[in-house]
């Protein structure tokens, strides 16, 4: 599906929506397609800034009618492959916001970032379930799964959707929720980027209450006393601690603080929301493991998030990698230690285990398709992508990935998949089961494959006997919010 716009196709455009329409020509293209990831250059046909639903409906109809594919970004964040051609409609305007701080809910556009929604939260006493960077657009972050920093407690962010407002490749716009179009409920929590744009979303929040959390940091000469440790530690730790912990190759720049700058050291992550007394005396063990350089833990406010695992809040060139693991045993200690461990010279800028389970083992409201539930840890693996490293990081991942097979799971997160290098290997977030349900429901709601960017299903090569209308008084999409 590629088709070119001509002058008086794209001028069609303009007069049909109220958002601005940009051309690789004009000097505001740039910056529409940018994505937070500076390796990955979007070269799409027009951009789109959407200012409301009715926009991105009248979008999506002029597309369908030119037969031109249309990919969809907010903060781009989660911008791992580049997207050439077609239609790139940016959400990043659609800034709705508002609390119900009696029903403790939230509604947002689909360009909100969760910073907004956890600084206004936090004057009712309420927080979100945001991850390990308030940077990230809700509403993408969400439709992949969201891995709260809270998780093991409260479980994935889209295990807390109350309903999603959706563009379908037809222009029509849809509610979703458990009770209306219930299949595309369940595929649009985890589904990601198939079938259409979300527009905005109503989810729970939850009471701030008492949190502990922050980092602490070891000099990486100490990090299989400290992957010992914590390999021993987190089986004991109650749903209230959410724990992680990451190799990190520091680069000698100015915007990393004196004692960490240029070191090789070890990051833990820790967040537990309960009885502070309780909170430190179960971190009390790795607080003993091994000297630490700096310990940033302690009472801590949920607009403070950011500080636990203090990812990088400007753009920059990297390359990402992650998978499942369902076991942290001796092998893969040692596997870790040999590609991230003291005296090695390796290209990866972070290596993290995140901890899983807890709430995250069950879905909080009947079916979904949120990859990781039955893991045991999450593993990602980030690197600066310039030359010459940007050449060697596919077989430096792929060996790790290989050492680390035996305890990997089949499946992966797609929020934390990264780059992907092939179709099969874009369709790996969903076990089989949920892959089928994508890809009927893409089969009648997408049938000319219009959202086929970033991580989407093939079409099936089977006739497909459904009917459109079933599927959508069943449900049956995704989306390619990032």
């Amino acid at each position: 599906m590629q088709s070119h716009a001509s002058f008086s196709d794209v001028s069609e455009l303009q007069l049909s929506v109220h958002g601005p329409v940009f051309t690789p020509a004009d000097p505001g293209f740039a910056p529409e397609v940018a994505a937070f990831n500076l390796s990955t250059q979007h070269q799409p046909e027009l951009a789109f800034g959407a200012l409301d639903a009715e926009d991105v409906s009248a979008a999506v109809r002029w597309a369908a009618e030119r037969g031109m594919p249309v990919s969809v970004q907010s903060t781009g964040h989660g911008a791992t492959n580049a997207i050439e051609g077609g239609l790139l409609i940016s959400t990043r305007r659609m800034l709705e916001l508002s609390i119900d701080p009696i029903e403790k809910t939230a509604r947002v556009g689909a360009g909100v970032r969760w910073k907004a929604v956890v600084d206004l939260a936090a004057t009712f006493g309420l927080m979100g379930l945001c991850g390990s960077t308030t940077d990230v657009g809700v509403v993408g972050y969400t439709l992949g799964g969201g891995l709260p920093i809270l998780g093991r407690k409260y479980g994935f962010a889209s295990d807390h959707v109350i309903a999603f407002e959706l563009v379908t490749a037809d222009g029509q716009q849809r509610r979703v929720s458990k009770d209306e179009n219930p299949e595309l409920f369940y595929l649009l929590r985890g589904g990601k980027g198939n079938l259409g744009i979300v527009t905005a979303m109503e989810f729970h929040l939850f009471p701030a209450g008492d949190l502990y959390a922050g980092g602490m940091y070891f000099d990486g000469g100490y990090a299989p006393e400290v992957l010992r440790a914590f390999r021993e530690w987190v089986p004991s730790l109650p749903v209230e601690a959410s724990a992680s912990m990451a190799f990190l190759r520091l680069p000698d720049m100015e915007m990393i603080p004196e004692p960490l700058r240029g070191k090789f050291v070890i990051h833990l992550r820790y967040a537990y929301q309960g009885d502070p007394a309780t909170a430190s005396e179960v971190l009390q063990p790795m607080r003993t493991c091994a000297p630490f350089m700096m310990d940033a833990t302690g009472p801590l406010s949920p607009t403070q998030f950011d500080t636990i695992h203090q990812d990088p809040d400007q753009p920059v060139p990297v390359r990402e990698h992650g998978f499942l693991l369902d076991r942290l045993d001796e092998q893969t200690e040692e596997a870790l230690l040999r590609h991230f461990g003291p005296g090695v010279e390796s290209p990866v800028l972070l290596a993290e285990l995140r901890l899983l389970g807890g709430a995250l083992a069950t879905s909080a409201d009947g079916e979904d398709i949120v990859g990781g539930r039955d893991a045991a840890f999450s593993f990602f693996m980030g690197a600066i992508a310039v030359p010459p490293v940007l050449d060697i990081l596919p077989s430096v991942f792929s060996s790790v990935h290989e050492d680390l097979r035996p305890a990997a799971n089949a499946g992966t997160f797609v929020n934390l998949h990264g780059h992907f290098v092939d179709a099969e290997d874009r369709e790996k977030p969903w076990l089989p089961g949920a892959r089928e349900r994508l890809r009927k429901a893409k089969a009648e709601l997408d049938p000319k494959n219009m959202f086929s960017f970033g991580h989407v299903v093939g079409l099936p090569v089977i006739d497909q006997t459904v009917l459109l209308e079933d599927v959508v008084t069943a449900g049956g999409d995704a989306v390619l919010n990032s």
